[in-house]
């Protein structure tokens, strides 16, 4: 009995000891998580009283409209999916953030520099417009130029297409600007606060109305007034001193002082029958970001929309990790595109986070993190363990960013396991099945995680795109006598030729790509380049090219598109064609529907190419016309030395090489060969410059007519690039009369 008592009595100390050691480890681990951080971010504010109602800019009294709108159109022509941007310049800041937005979100579009008095680039297309909506980079450019805004006035009423527009201002800008043929008043440099998204703009979908309390960021804001009952504010914010008469001007006028002030408005198109959305500050405020995404939509009548449903996954990685039997294999894994965070294996404590703990919440609040949400209909975050011990910053993370959403927009949060989400994806996004693969140097946190052994100096800097049969081998050659000018090195199988972006050779990655150049000895006054002929008719090389070398230049030689199909013809007789040995040209490019396929295949590769304005067209699509140089190949052959002239200063090449003493002429050969020391010659192969028979007049007239209006359309193409005609261009065309 005693001793069942003094057991009972051990048992009891070593509980009530156990107990104390539980309650002594909570009570240090509570101290240790607030006193070594403090994660303190609110949440997001609702709305305030103050902005419950929409306010109107000012009174209403109505003005004559120069240009009625006139009755509704019945049925308007058609537009396609596509947003032209029109930029200041192609490396401009805002003009970047409003590309990778519209890049983020997979709108279709094209960036152009927007013209001081020079011509807009075509906006109809055989009756159809190309684009549904025009956004300006800078508001004055579309108030500029009188027939320009007279041309593209007419397009946006005839085929319903609005205008996105931005000013913001500078040190230099007057206090009061005055918008011609629009009863708009813009007052410029305000310092404002608490932004308020008016709750009764029809402009809103995906944004939530509310106020975001405090200073706006920066003093180069505008805003804007009127007198007419066609513009409605969506965006406002007041005066940082709420005195009366703030604002600037000398002449304050309706709408300023300690009211709120139109940030970003909305003309309804009730003045002139277009309808615009003006922001008066670029995209650095995470609310202009928002705002712009809804007038995209709300412009384009839901073509160009990214709808509420978003779903999310979180990732924790180094699920690798662990005891032998209980780790994942390789055979368990689905891949799908994943999204860094900022939160990676040594971002444990909030004090301790890389930039501070404000750079954590502003990705949070409308920074980076929101901005994916935002853009991504699917969204997989990487973190790690790491982030879920110590400060918990994974939980804090996902839980303050869940909660702005839900506060500051009308999205629809979903999750689902990740192979339901992989099916979903590919669903959503059939093409990306296929890569297409970045520049990993173009953002910082790819570089961050890339190899320190890899660089992206040995991709190159310009393209020779071709077509085939032009000159694109001599041009090749004559660039690689330059001394600052290399190539890449030979393929076995394609020779001087990589064929990446427009071959299978895509799939093997850019690392395969890349191990064909070498790493420059000096990166600034070093050009690398690659040309592959067949990237020009190629239907995926612009996108790609476009993707991974984005700043690159390229060149492109067109000679008559008859003797480039009479050459490409020869070409494969010397190589033993079987259609090539069989039939005449003539029955080549002639062959009708029903001839034999191997017939079909030889005419296509004759002359699909020569349809020079269409594939040109496709690559000013993704590249801007100032990265292009169209070289006249006819030139190249006569007076090489000039040519190359024009394209040392196109790619900003130094030194300047004097291909005048470097070239020679050989009349056996009869073209231009490298002059090399002691008076010989160095010229292209066997295969170049073969004598064939002339073509015959029957195939020449039917090559005239077949290019008839492929050439017509070239002209105007070059008209617009403000690019000279070549000579065998101009022949063609007098034909035509």
């Amino acid at each position: 009995m005693t001793v069942a008592v003094h057991l009972r009595r051990h048992l009891r100390r070593l509980l009530l000891l156990l107990a104390s050691c539980c309650l002594l480890s909570l009570l240090f681990s509570a101290y240790f998580l607030f006193t070594n951080s403090a994660p303190a971010l609110q949440l997001a504010q609702s709305a305030e009283p103050a902005c419950s109602q929409p306010l109107p800019l000012s009174p209403y009294r109505p003005l004559p409209d120069p240009n009625p709108p006139g009755p509704p159109h019945a049925r308007r022509p058609p537009t396609e999916p596509v947003v032209l941007v029109l930029v200041e310049s192609q490396y401009s800041q805002l003009g970047q953030d409003i590309v990778a937005v519209l890049e983020a979100a997979r709108f279709r579009f094209r960036m152009e520099i927007a013209p001081g008095k020079g011509d807009l680039p075509p906006l109809t297309e055989q009756g159809r417009g190309r684009y549904a909506l025009v956004v300006y980079e800078n508001l004055l450019k579309y108030d500029a130029d009188a027939w320009n805004r007279q041309l593209l006035q007419r397009y946006l009423r005839e085929h319903g297409v609005a205008v996105v527009a931005f000013y913001r201002s500078t040190e230099n800008s007057p206090p009061l600007l005055r918008l011609r043929g629009l009863p708009l008043l813009l007052r410029t440099n305000p310092t404002l606060r608490d932004a308020c998204v008016a709750p009764g703009s029809p402009l809103l979908h995906v944004t939530r109305p509310g106020l975001e309390p405090g200073a706006l960021p920066g003093d180069d804001w505008t805003s804007f007034s009127s007198n007419h009952s066609s513009y409605r504010a969506v965006l406002q914010a007041r005066p940082r001193d709420s005195g009366p008469g703030a604002g600037s001007g000398d002449n304050p006028g309706p709408g300023s002082g300690a009211g709120l002030q139109a940030t970003v408005v909305q003309d309804l198109g009730l003045y002139d029958g277009v309808q615009r959305v003006l922001f008066g500050h670029g995209l650095g405020y995470w609310l202009h970001r928002l705002l712009l995404v809804d007038a995209i939509s709300y412009l384009t009548d839901r073509r160009l929309s990214l709808g509420l449903e978003r779903h999310v996954l979180v990732d924790i990685d180094d699920i690798f990790v662990g005891k032998e039997g209980t780790r994942m294999n390789p055979k368990d894994v689905k891949v799908l595109p994943r999204q860094t965070c900022g939160l990676f294996t040594h971002t444990i404590y909030y004090k301790e986070y890389p930039g501070g703990p404000k750079e954590l919440d502003k990705s949070i609040r409308g920074g980076e993190l929101f901005l994916t949400v935002l853009l991504n209909p699917i969204s997989i975050f990487m973190t790690h363990l790491s982030n879920y011990g110590n400060d918990r910053l994974g939980l804090y993370t996902f839980v303050h960013l869940v909660s702005f959403l839900q506060t500051w927009t009308n999205l629809k949060l979903h999750t689902l396991p990740p192979l339901q989400l992989a099916h979903k994806y590919f669903q959503l996004f059939p093409d990306q099945r296929h890569p297409l693969w970045q520049n990993p140097c173009d953002d910082k946190r790819h570089k961050d995680i890339w190899s320190k052994e890899k660089t992206c100096d040995r991709l190159p800097r310009f393209m020779v795109i071709g077509p085939q049969k032009t000159g694109t081998t001599a041009l090749y050659l004559f660039l690689l006598m330059h001394p600052s000018i290399s190539s890449n090195y030979p393929s076995p199988k394609t020779f001087e030729e990589v064929q990446f972006f427009n071959t299978n050779n895509y799939h093997k990655g850019i690392d395969w790509y890349m191990e064909f150049f070498p790493v420059p000895s000096n990166v600034t006054t070093d050009f690398l380049f690659e040309k592959s002929a067949n990237y020009f008719p190629s239907e995926e090389a612009p996108p790609r090219a476009a993707a991974l070398l984005p700043k690159a230049k390229v060149l492109t030689l067109l000679i008559n598109p008859s003797d480039r199909a009479y050459s490409w013809y020869q070409h494969q007789r010397a190589h033993e064609d079987h259609a090539a040995l069989r039939f005449t040209f003539y029955d080549v490019i002639s062959a009708h529907r029903g001839a034999p396929a191997e017939l079909r295949s030889l005419q296509n590769r004759c002359l699909s190419p020569g349809s020079y304005a269409t594939h040109t067209e496709r690559w000013l699509a993704f590249y801007p016309a100032n990265q292009l140089l169209i070289i006249d190949g006819q030139q190249l052959r006569s007076d090489p030395a000039a040519v190359m002239d024009e394209v040392q200063r196109f790619l900003g090449v130094t030194p300047h090489f004097n291909y005048s003493q470097a070239l020679t002429f050989d009349p056996q050969k009869g073209f231009w060969c490298q002059l090399l020391d002691g008076g010989r010659t160095k010229c292209l192969g066997k295969s170049k410059g073969r004598k064939y028979p002339p073509m015959d007049p029957e195939a020449r007239a039917f090559l005239s007519r077949y290019y008839r209006e492929p050439n017509v359309e070239l002209s105007k193409l070059l008209h617009r690039l403000g690019q000279p005609l070549p000579s065998w261009l101009r022949e063609e065309l007098q034909k035509v009369r």
